[in-house]
């Protein structure tokens, strides 16, 4: 049996002082889709920040495509993110660069130094999402669908073991939100582990999956018909 991809135990995660989720015990096996919901403010993307380590875990224990975050040092974090593709719900895409041009950005900054490999990781990765015909594009010529799918081609740049989407269709219509979640199974039948943090539960309904809800500072499986 091999180990969970992600793992927490008496986990209490806190915003400042605050306590956002209390007592999460969580194992995410490799290959699994796993859809977060709760409302706003429940406590969603501060489990997400954890996860990626942009808010310390202070209590409980949690580990994450092999790292340890309660003992994770400073220093250790871009390695921890190269494992991890993040997805977020505002694209972050760079304004002024071509799609190409964001992903090479992207591969430079972790260590690819070899112009002939990076353009074919780049190739390689707007073809899973079906947008290698917009890589000269700029991102204001794009539709927001488009532009979440050269985000998600960006998260799987590095070869990341787990795909972390927050709130992936957030900013989109309903039949983009369909697009772009048709685009995260295909890359999770693939293989890659995917938690997405999501409201829509239109989507959930479509394409169902393990759900865990955040509510009342816990988060918990739930069945989806009581979703």
């Amino acid at each position: 049996m091999s180990e969970p991809i992600l793992f927490l135990r008496n986990v209490t995660i806190y915003q400042e002082e605050k306590v956002i989720l209390s007592n999460i015990n969580l194992e995410v096996n490799h290959g699994e889709f796993i859809y977060i919901i709760g409302k706003t403010g429940s406590g969603k993307s501060s489990f997400m920040k954890t996860l990626y380590a942009d808010l310390p875990l202070i209590e409980g224990q949690a580990s994450i495509v092999n790292f340890d975050l309660a003992t994770l040092k400073e220093d250790d974090i871009p390695y921890l993110r190269r494992k991890i593709g993040i997805v977020f719900q505002d694209f972050k895409l760079l304004p002024d660069r071509t799609v190409n041009e964001n992903m090479l950005f992207v591969l430079k900054a972790t260590g690819w130094t070899d112009a002939v490999e990076m353009q074919n990781k780049i190739d390689e990765v707007l073809d899973k999402v079906d947008m290698k015909a917009f890589a000269s594009k700029m991102p204001h010529q794009l539709s927001g669908g488009e532009q979440q799918s050269v985000a998600i081609a960006r998260a799987l740049l590095n070869d990341p073991e787990l795909i972390l989407a927050d709130e992936p269709t957030g900013n989109l219509d309903p039949q983009t939100s369909v697009e772009v979640l048709e685009v995260l199974r295909k890359i999770n039948a693939a293989g890659k582990t995917v938690i997405m943090a999501t409201h829509d539960y239109a989507l959930l309904m479509k394409f169902p999956s393990k759900t865990l809800k955040c509510e009342d500072s816990s988060i918990f499986e739930v069945v989806q018909k009581t979703v």
